[in-house]
């Protein structure tokens, strides 16, 4: 898969609201390759593995190009030797919109970011409307301590407590 990637990132409110009604739950890890101008990220989701890049964001973190490809567990095995700074552990529950034209990603994340819980939902284009289910707070779109990438250099531990309680 490649092409231009449409998303806004939120926090969840506390509690399991969001896994009471998931359809899906899937493990991850994942880490990221050094490189200028881009992010490159291996994934492991369960028993399928993936390499991706990103190009930055112009436009506040709301869209960027993405290119997507499975790769081997082996292959993927190797990759993560690359990563710096460590695997990002998390949990992701599929959630659909009460109008089922959409699908939330709720990441629910463990190690030195356990206790952040954030959403995300991919969008066609940047003003597409949507419905925000009652488990979804705060946006957080563009806010790079969010960043998957960045949680590795910067682990929730050592900033939530800049959050209000609604979300830690």
């Amino acid at each position: 898969m490649s092409g231009v990637e449409i998303e806004r990132k939120f926090l969840v409110r506390k509690g399991d609201a969001y896994k009471r009604v998931a359809f899906s739950c899937t493990h991850i890890q994942q880490g990221y390759i050094p490189a200028e101008g881009a992010t490159v990220r291996v994934r492991v989701r369960d028993d399928h593995a993936y390499l991706t890049i990103k190009n930055r964001s112009q436009d506040g973190g709301l869209s960027r190009y993405e290119f997507e490809k499975e790769i081997t567990l082996d292959e993927a095995s190797h990759l993560l030797r690359l990563c710096r700074g460590g695997v990002i552990d998390k949990n992701r529950y599929l959630v659909r919109s009460a109008d089922g034209r959409h699908v939330w990603e709720v990441d629910e994340f463990f190690g030195d970011n356990a206790g952040l819980v954030m959403a995300e939902i991919e969008l066609a284009s940047v003003d597409e409307p949507f419905e925000k289910p009652d488990f979804i707070a705060v946006e957080v779109t563009g806010d790079r301590r969010f960043y998957n990438s960045n949680l590795l250099r910067a682990p929730y531990a050592t900033w939530r407590d800049t959050l209000p309680e609604a979300y830690r």
